[in-house]
């Protein structure tokens, strides 16, 4: 099949690695997480397999209980601007909450990294799920749904007000006339909203891409519409090439809807790959992660997503058939639907659902062989479930060394990625238009 397109790689970085049980095991260093080398390591990795980027995720309070893993998160933008001094081509995704944080703190922030990586930098815009980060910014209660949602729109159309403020060309730097940048191309931005009043100009101009890429990772039909309107890249949690292929129908139409190129919006579901040599190692790797796991951490988490009592929970029993109602969640949404629909469809205890959980959060596991994976990968780019993947190797740097070594190697193979980096921009990367100049400076396909 001739398809001009080809497959968009991240490296969803995250410690150690994905499956909550990879610092137990003997080969990873537990202390990792808030050591800038061990990122250093993985930026280089990543960019040796010709990744279009690295991301963090991150959130304005603990991602988890600090006896279940290690939960230390240095500021994910810190880190990148780190592992930009010793990369030149990848990618460099944070992520910012639109609910605990500023539009103009956050324009400059990414701002300055753009800079800094000559045009690499990328933002995940998130509205903050968690429901205990309220409390460090002196909330009550996490906001509502409908009202997070509503914040973002206005602190999305804030940012990239600021960013556009500096038109192509603003800065001349005429030495004979004296002029660094031209006041005409250089404009306010009197913002006054619902949420915000922002005058603008920002302080930091514009970078090799413009200004940095949009990602979004909302699924419920709140985070849908604001994709369909400001992201560039999608990151999705999908289990199942059937909701992979709906998801990716309803979100490309959304954006058509809204009046933008369906093809300026990558959609990117997570994928945890556990590799072997065989079938039966990579399966055997699985069950050793798992069995490293302590449920009981997990299981009061759980219990809180759900809206049970943990007590009411049996390891080796099917969930309950009352869980709290969707429409009562405030926080994350679509996890909470992806988790429930999960245990229901597919008949586990609560053990096997809290290991299924362990190794991705809800995103899909694989495990198997590098060619089994890449045959995985294949039908979904085919089959339109997907425009490529958010590559989370369960263990780091072990995960994702096999991944570039050999799982990249076949997907060249097979005409599906980049033998090169075309570009020096994640712009160039995506294939996505510089904002401001109207015209996608596509990469030329492998």
């Amino acid at each position: 099949m001739n398809d001009p397109r080809h497959l968009h790689l991240n490296a969803f970085l995250m410690g150690v690695g994905h499956h909550e049980a990879a610092w137990r095991l003997p080969e990873s260093d537990p202390f990792a997480n808030t050591e800038v080398a061990h990122y250093q390591h993985l930026a280089r990795i990543a960019e040796r397999g010709l990744l279009d980027s690295v991301f963090f995720a991150d959130s304005p309070s603990l991602m988890t209980h600090p006896a279940r893993r290690p939960a230390e998160a240095i500021d994910p933008v810190l880190l990148l601007a780190a592992m930009s001094a010793v990369t030149e081509r990848i990618g460099l995704i944070a992520t910012a909450s639109t609910t605990y944080d500023e539009p103009y703190n956050v324009a400059r922030r990414f701002a300055s990294l753009d800079a800094i990586s000559h045009g690499r930098a990328g933002w995940n815009v998130v509205t903050s799920a968690a429901e205990d980060a309220g409390a460090n910014f002196g909330y009550d209660t996490i906001p509502g749904h409908a009202t997070r949602y509503a914040r973002a729109q206005e602190f999305l159309e804030v940012v990239t007000g600021l960013w556009s403020g500096w038109q192509p060309g603003a800065v001349v730097a005429d030495k004979l006339a004296g002029v660094y940048a031209d006041p005409a191309l250089v404009r306010t931005l009197d913002h006054h909203g619902e949420h915000f009043s922002v005058r603008g100009p920002l302080n930091v101009g514009r970078s090799a891409q413009g200004w940095p890429v949009l990602v979004q990772a909302g699924s419920s039909p709140a985070g849908i519409t604001l994709a369909a309107r400001f992201a560039e890249a999608v990151f999705t949690a999908q289990r199942s090439l059937e909701d992979g292929q709906a998801f990716y129908r309803e979100l490309k139409t959304a954006t058509a809807r809204a009046g933008r190129n369906p093809d300026h919006v990558k959609i990117l579901p997570g994928i945890v790959p556990i590799l072997g040599g065989t079938e039966e190692e990579a399966l055997r790797l699985e069950r050793d992660l798992d069995d490293l796991m302590v449920h009981e951490h997990a299981l009061h988490q759980l219990a809180e997503q759900i809206g049970v009592a943990a007590q009411d929970l049996d390891l080796d029993a099917p969930l309950p058939a009352q869980v709290r109602p969707a429409e009562e969640i405030e926080g994350n949404r679509s996890r909470y639907e992806l988790t429930v629909a999960l245990a229901r469809k597919e008949r586990l205890t609560v053990r096997q659902l809290l290991n299924r959980l362990g190794g991705g959060r809800g995103h899909r596991t694989f495990a198997g062989t590098p060619e089994q994976l890449a045959g995985t990968i294949e039908q979904w780019f085919r089959s339109g479930a997907a425009d490529g993947f958010n590559v989370m190797a369960p263990v780091l740097p072990s995960g994702l060394e096999a991944f570039v070594d050999h799982v990249v190697p076949l997907l060249q193979e097979r005409g599906l990625f980049r033998r090169e980096y075309a570009g020096s921009t994640l712009r160039e990367h995506y294939g996505l238009p510089v904002p401001g100049l109207g015209v996608a400076r596509e990469e030329a396909s492998a």
